[in-house]
């Protein structure tokens, strides 16, 4: 973790023709440079290298297809602990081959299954319609009286003629949702000159064409008349029925279920031995399918950078441009050398640093227990370039913040062993690559929540606060025994008085501070939320002032990194002596009581809210004072605080304009002293330095605040009434904004002890047999309502209130947070579509 951003420089890369490719794969696997587009005005289909990356995505939709069959048929794909490289340009062709060859043969057998499939589900079909519709036959009596039976060799139906009119049957199998549709539907049309009978199907059967499994009804209509017969069709096609021929007779029906039978063993036997054959395929293709999903996604990226380079003709090689650290330049070289040994180069690969007036990215390198807090840093904004980070000091300040307001002993441990257990079985999880976003936040924290359980471990024992009970550790320092020792109390004194207080003016009541932490005894008192809410709202105020003091210090590393002293003079200092002359005096006035004042003259203390008001109004001076001079001292601190906001609002702007105005002539006139050193023979040289002296004064800040050619002193006025007034009144808000640190802590506290009250206060006072066995189903209450509440959204709410207060009432103090991501060519970064899909 570094306290800035690293330093950048832009560089040009000449690629000799012949080893580009080599070159780029290797600065992928390193993951150095930042490439920029230099053809921002061709379009994607006109760049050099498209019909490669339409390869690329060819074999992408085969590897897609592929890794869907492999998924049906439930094969795990094995992945590589290393990743493979990226293959030279000669072996993209073999691959593409390979892939096309696994396509066609999968293809091929895919539809021969899906085509025995078929025939196996309509052979079934009519073995069930068979079997079915022999009941309806045999249930009516009546057919008994047509022998003479006809057979229509295009609808398939069977006839018989009585009196002038053919008696017809149609068969087949519909789904169940259509039965009562399709039933309605023929009474309409046929207008009752059909009889429908159906039953359902026991058997679930598959619809290839969707594959859902869904229940199906077999049913036989009788019809009379060939024009009825023809609206039946009809309406059989539109409701999508399987229709199959019904047989003549009793006989003809037996010989077609036995040949069913026959055809159904023999194509289960077909059916299975394709079956076998396509996972014996997929399970080879398997073995070498996540090494092709990585080769050809860095293929694909490798010529996408190509396209951002530009073609130099002369030369015959690739010129890019790339943001790299000043620290890798030298891993740079290596990697081109190493690309260009590769690719059998004549010309070596190069590197040219080159000046440039872009802003570079930012780059803060991070490892995995850093990157949580600096992605916590990064959600508010990504840093300036070579700004001070907050991501170092938000290690320690973000975790104690919120174990302030979170501080439970109880709570903590379970916290911290969650969060170890998390941080010691990362690399199992990470292999898991669980697709629950819940989870995954929670696991990319794991160091956060760490480090949030053993700060609310440290304040629980400061608060002295356990699953909201007091651990006496190192016994109270206060004795009721010397009451009655020095007749301060008698029994009629406890039989008369329902509430005692403890005077720490007697002798031995009180014997000394607490060795660390709150006495246990005030778990015990009445008064305890009086006393711990004074505690904690002057705790708050503290911290929140040390807080935002720290934030204004660390915005003098920027003004001297920048070379900007006059922010210096005209910005942090007045800045700070306004927060320390208020707010500065506040937390002085807090401490100098919590000293100054004991148990003997506690009842004189004065109130430190009624003097900080008055300190404002200029009243009070009936009022005792809180220490001598205290008046005076007040008056002064507010005329410096009053002087500061002047100097912040005008200060910044009427020195600039200065800069433009008044400096850029006396600068001019120490050139032209400087000139006339020179030899006169010198004249052009010396015109040039006269002119490269008057630029120097116009542009003598080299920072982020370089003076533009076009000077607005309007506009730099209103952006600096901006900034003070929001320092000045955020400096108000913000030190009321800390208060949330007493709010929480004082509502985690209140609810840890209202549940330990209301749900295992009960199952503790149960003291019988039964009582036990109670107790066991109370405390799985007890921990489930902790865990949920407590710890999930008690936590959350801390968190949320943790993280304001570093965004808004401490980084906004120094850091702007309107930079760029560095976001280097790295193969291990670029996302996989299979990945996304669930297909790896």
């Amino acid at each position: 973790m570094v306290f800035r951003s690293e330093e950048m420089c832009l560089a040009q890369l000449f690629l000799q023709s012949g080893s580009e490719y080599d070159c780029i794969s290797e600065l992928g696997e390193l993951g150095l440079v930042e490439f920029r587009d230099l053809n921002p005005s061709v379009s994607s289909f006109q760049r050099r290298f498209v019909s490669e990356i339409k390869r690329c995505e060819e074999m992408e939709r085969i590897l897609g297809y592929l890794l869907r069959e492999i998924q049906k048929t439930h094969i795990a794909v094995p992945e590589e602990d290393e990743s493979p490289l990226a293959p030279p340009p000669r072996q993209v062709l073999e691959i593409m081959e390979q892939l096309q060859r696994l396509e066609m043969e999968l293809s091929e057998v895919a539809r021969n299954k899906e085509k025995l499939q078929r025939n196996l589900l309509e052979l079934t079909e009519y073995t069930h319609m068979l079997k079915i519709t022999r009941t309806f036959i045999h249930s009516r009596s009546r057919y008994e009286e047509f022998p003479t039976m006809e057979t229509d060799s295009v609808s398939g139906c069977t006839g018989m003629q009585r009196l002038g009119a053919k008696l017809g049957f149609v068969s087949g199998l519909i789904q169940r949702v259509k039965v009562e549709a399709f039933e309605r539907m023929l009474w309409r049309v046929c207008k009752g000159y059909t009889i429908l009978s159906y039953a359902e199907v026991d058997e679930n059967l598959t619809d290839l064409d969707t594959g859902e499994i869904s229940k199906s009804v077999v049913f036989l209509i009788s019809f009379w008349g060939d024009q009825i017969g023809q609206k039946v069709q009809k309406i059989c096609d539109c409701y999508h029925c399987h229709l199959y021929p019904h047989p003549e007779n009793d006989e003809e029906r037996a010989d077609v279920l036995d040949s069913l039978r026959t055809r159904i063993q023999d194509l289960n036997n077909v059916l299975h031995r394709t079956e076998e054959y396509l996972r014996q395929v997929l399970q080879k293709a398997s073995e070498s399918a996540f090494s092709w999903v990585v080769q050809v996604k860095k293929m694909k990226a490798i010529y996408h950078i190509l396209n951002l380079c530009s073609f130099d003709v002369t030369n015959k090689c690739l010129i890019a441009e790339v943001w790299c650290p000043v620290s890798d330049l030298a891993n740079l070289r290596g990697a081109l050398e190493e690309g260009a040994r590769k690719g059998d180069a004549t010309v070596p690969s190069f590197v040219n640093r080159i000046p440039s007036s872009d802003t570079p990215p930012t780059l803060l390198r991070t490892n995995k227990f850093t990157s949580g807090f600096q992605s916590i840093v990064e959600a508010y904004g990504v840093g300036d370039y070579r700004e001070v980070s907050p991501a170092p000091y938000t290690i320690i300040t973000f975790p104690f913040l919120f174990a302030v307001m979170f501080g439970d002993l109880g709570h903590g441990i379970v916290m911290s062993f969650f969060a170890l257990w998390m941080v010691l079985t990362e690399k199992q999880q990470k292999k898991k690559r669980s697709s629950n976003e819940i989870w995954e936040t929670f696991f990319s924290g794991r160091y956060i929540i760490l480090m949030m359980g053993i700060f609310s471990i440290y304040t629980g024992l400061i608060y002295n606060d356990c699953f909201s009970k007091s651990l006496n550790i190192f016994g109270s320092a206060w004795s009721v025994k010397a009451m009655f020792t020095n007749q301060q109390w008698t029994n009629k004194t406890l039989q008369t008085n329902s509430l005692l207080t403890l005077d720490p003016n007697v002798t031995g009541v009180f014997t000394g501070p607490y060795p660390f932490g709150i006495d246990p005894i005030w778990n015990l008192a009445v008064n305890r939320l009086s006393f711990l809410n004074s505690y904690k709202m002057k705790m708050s105020v503290v911290i929140g002032v040390i807080h935002m003091s720290f934030g204004v210090v660390l915005s003098i590393f920027n003004h001297l990194h920048f070379q900007q002293k006059f922010n210096v003079y005209l910005l942090f200092l007045p800045e700070l002596l306004f927060l320390l002359c208020l707010f500065g005096y506040l937390v002085f006035m807090i401490v100098y009581k919590w000293l100054a004042f004991g148990a003997r003259d506690s009842s004189q203390a004065p109130s430190i809210l009624i003097h900080f008001i008055n300190m404002f109004v200029m009243q009070g001076k009936d009022l005792a004072p809180l220490y001598p001079g205290q008046t005076g001292l007040q008056i002064f601190l507010i005329v410096i605080a009053m002087l500061s906001v002047p100097v912040m609002l005008l200060g910044k702007p009427l020195y600039l304009y200065w800069l433009y105005r008044g400096g850029k002539g006396l600068r001019r006139r120490r050139g032209y002293e400087r000139v006339r050193r020179v030899s006169e023979d010198d004249t052009s040289a010396a015109a040039s330095y006269e002119d490269d002296d008057e630029d120097e004064g116009l542009d003598e800040m080299p920072g982020r605040e370089a003076l533009p050619k076009e000077f607005d002193f309007g506009d730099v006025l209103l952006y600096q009434s901006i900034h003070t007034i929001e320092f000045c009144l955020g400096c108000i808000s913000n030190t009321a904004s800390y208060l949330r640190l007493w709010a929480l802590s004082l509502a985690h506290a209140q609810l840890s002890e209202v549940l330990w009250g209301m749900v295992m206060r009960l199952g503790l006072r149960m003291t019988t047999r039964v009582g036990v066995v109670f107790l066991v189903p109370v405390f799985g209450l007890f921990a489930v309502l902790t865990v949920s509440i407590l710890l999930v959204m008690e936590g959350l709410s801390a968190f949320l209130h943790a993280l304001r207060l570093h965004w808004v009432e401490f980084q906004n103090k120094f850091y702007h947070g309107t930079g760029l991501k560095f976001l280097p060519f790295d193969f291990s970064l670029l996302p996989s579509v299979f990945e996304q899909d669930g297909l790896l």
